[in-house]
């Protein structure tokens, strides 16, 4: 059962939004989803409470009387969504379950920063050199100084840039009917679709 992961310390990236598209990007390849949420903010499980029963499904956890969370049954792929300021035990806990992780990043350089020495720590963390690691830029606007100086330091790195987000109000109209860029007509999210398909096939193929 394959499963991703979507980290970065930084808080307000933009981790529940890839979190959302990507489950729903499963879904729509007919993959029985989870979207597991560990972040306090429950983003992931606010979103799923507002999804239309006619869209594709997407589970979240099933919860026993004690409190053990674990996969529905039937579950085929997962997707985690991780909170701010992500360390220690959980940290290690989620990089033993990771097969990918992907790194949200924004053109700030406080983002920058902090995202290096992640990556670092997610290198030294990993289970095994089998686990991918993948950064999209979130929210980038070309032709920016921001924009270009996340293209500079991402290029400094030995982990591929897997797409860039652009930034728009469609994720945030979507996110607010539980709904993503797959679950609506085409035409009226070309140009993010677009920009997803590099992010698809790296889920897919890696």
């Amino acid at each position: 059962m394959p499963v991703i992961v979507v980290a970065n310390p930084k808080g307000g990236v933009g981790k529940s939004t890839l979190s959302t598209n990507l489950a729903g990007y499963l879904a729509l390849q007919g993959h029985k989803v989870m979207l597991g949420d560990i972040d306090r903010q429950q983003s992931s499980r606010t979103w799923l409470s507002l999804r239309p029963q006619a869209a594709r499904p997407i589970a979240s956890w099933d919860a026993t009387h004690d409190d053990v969370v674990k996969p529905p049954k039937g579950t085929t792929h997962v997707v985690l969504d991780t909170p701010a300021g992500l360390h220690g035990k959980r940290f290690d806990e989620l990089m033993k379950l990771a097969d990918k992780i992907v790194v949200p990043l924004q053109p700030s350089i406080f983002d920058i920063y902090a995202t290096r020495t992640f990556l670092d720590q997610v290198h030294a963390h990993r289970k095994s050199d089998k686990v991918q690691v993948g950064v999209v830029g979130m929210r980038v606007k070309d032709g920016t100084i921001a924009a270009d100086q996340l293209k500079a330091f991402v290029a400094t790195l030995e982990v591929p840039v897997i797409g860039y987000v652009r930034d728009t109000q469609n994720y945030i109209q979507l996110a607010a009917r539980g709904l993503t860029l797959w679950d609506v007509a085409p035409s009226r999210v070309e140009r993010d679709l677009e920009q997803w398909q590099p992010i698809v096939r790296w889920v897919d193929h890696g």
